[in-house]
């Protein structure tokens, strides 16, 4: 089938509200002046992102703008938006933040970091291998084949509550909260860089997703949300799973929800230490060795289009 080449869409910026969270992003321009942005869309399973090099082309970005930038009928759309940056620490070769399509910022992105690996490689940004990236409160080790898989050392599972934050006493193997019409709901919750809760279902397909989903992720007990997983264990070695993200809503894909899964799997004694996860965009590699260890992803990563935009 051919297609006709996709057209750089252009958005005119409507709006100055809702500038919170953006003060320490570079200075913005006059909003009269449009911005124009380059940008490369990419996905890791269908979960999509729309990479910006801040390195090569400084950008200001408000949260109203992002928004703008992700609605998928009016701007470029996507789950994430990645930027990439110069590290602030030595042993970083670069640093990245990732926004979700809501305009709020998230502290790790598991298919966003394999993104990221196969642009500055493209780009000719970096020739190092492992790269080292450096999120919000983790660094991770990024390493890319020549088949198009990209793994990713995503540091160590925190089964603390307070490291998600949650509300809960002490850590324990397994939680339960009130959650309106479905009432109590069990779960386990693990701390990737970014919070998540696990629940195992006999058949994700069948799960509440878009109903309990978003209960869970407001809930009063998780202050900044939380990401939730509803799993399938096939047997030791394959689970299946859908997530229903903060800020995003359910994706094809989530990386880090992934492996959370695979390691409150593991904790709880029914997984082996290398599982294929199924999602809905496709399958990831999930190694854990147990405690102490870090959790090493590994999965494709794809180049989509690039283009320009004005805002």
């Amino acid at each position: 089938m051919n297609r006709r080449p996709m057209k750089h869409r252009s958005v005119k910026h409507r709006t100055r509200d809702d500038r919170r969270g953006s003060s320490d992003l570079p200075r913005e321009r006059d909003e009269q002046t449009p911005l124009r942005v380059n940008f490369t869309k990419m996905h890791g399973l269908g979960n999509d992102f729309m990479v910006i090099d801040q390195i090569s082309h400084p950008v200001a970005l408000t949260p109203a703008q992002i928004r703008q930038l992700g609605d998928r009928h009016r701007g470029v759309g996507f789950d994430q938006l990645l930027i990439i940056a110069p590290p602030t620490r030595p042993d970083a070769d670069f640093s990245y933040r990732i926004f979700n399509a809501d305009g709020s910022e998230v502290e790790h992105c598991g298919n966003g970091a394999r993104c990221f690996a196969r642009y500055v490689l493209a780009r000719g940004l970096t020739g190092r291998s492992p790269i080292r990236v450096q999120t919000q409160n983790r660094l991770l080790e990024l390493h890319a084949d020549d088949h198009a898989q990209v793994s990713v050392d995503m540091g160590e599972p925190d089964f603390a509550p307070a490291s998600l934050p949650f509300r809960a006493d002490s850590p324990r193997p397994s939680y339960q909260l009130a959650a309106g019409q479905h009432g109590m709901t069990e779960f386990q919750a693990v701390s990737m860089g970014n919070p998540h809760i696990v629940l195992t279902v006999a058949d994700p397909d069948a799960a509440p997703v878009q109903t309990l989903g978003p209960v869970l992720c407001t809930h009063d007990a998780f202050p900044q949300g939380v990401n939730v997983g509803f799993m399938q264990i096939v047997d030791r070695d394959t689970i299946r799973l859908r997530v229903f993200e903060r800020g995003a809503g359910e994706t094809e894909a989530c990386g880090t929800g992934a492996c959370a899964a695979v390691v409150c799997g593991i904790q709880a004694g029914r997984l082996n230490n290398r599982v294929r996860a199924q999602l809905t965009g496709g399958e990831l590699i999930i190694e854990w060795a147990g405690d102490g260890k870090p959790v090493i992803m590994t999965g494709p990563a794809t180049t989509v289009f690039e283009g320009t935009v004005l805002i």
